[in-house]
C-alpha cells in the first residue's frame, strides 16, 4: 500500500473528485481529505491510498504540478508521521495562560 500526499487543493475539492483524479492511473484504496475541526472546511491537502506501488508512483510522476481548481498541485510520497512532534521548554504553556517573563 502506497501513502501519496496531495497538496495545494482547491477548498471546494470532495474526496470524490481526488478520487476520479487518481483512478485512471489505478485502484485508489482509499481517500483521506483533511478538514477544519471548526469549520468543516477542506484544509487544502489530502492522502490517497493506492494499492499498487508502481501506479502510485505513475499519478505522482503525472500529478505532481498539474493545474486543477487554477492550482498546481503538490503531490508526492507522504513521509511518516514524526514520533512525538510536541516541543516542551518554558514556551510550552497553552496560549492566553503564559506565565511573564521577569
Amino acid at each position: 500500500m502506497t501513502n501519496i500526499f496531495v497538496g495545494n487543493l482547491d477548498f471546494g475539492a470532495t474526496e470524490e473528485t481526488i478520487r476520479a483524479l487518481f483512478e485512471p492511473f489505478g485502484t485508489v484504496e482509499r481517500v483521506s481529505l483533511i478538514v477544519d475541526r471548526d469549520t468543516g472546511r477542506s484544509r487544502g491537502f489530502a492522502f490517497v491510498e493506492m494499492a499498487d506501488s508502481e501506479q502510485a508512483d505513475q499519478a505522482v510522476a503525472a500529478l505532481n504540478g498539474s493545474k486543477v481548481g487554477g492550482r498546481a498541485l503538490n503531490v508526492n510520497q507522504a513521509r511518516p508521521k514524526q514520533a512525538g512532534g510536541f516541543r516542551g521548554g518554558r514556551d510550552a504553556a497553552p496560549r492566553g495562560r503564559r506565565e511573564p517573563r521577569w
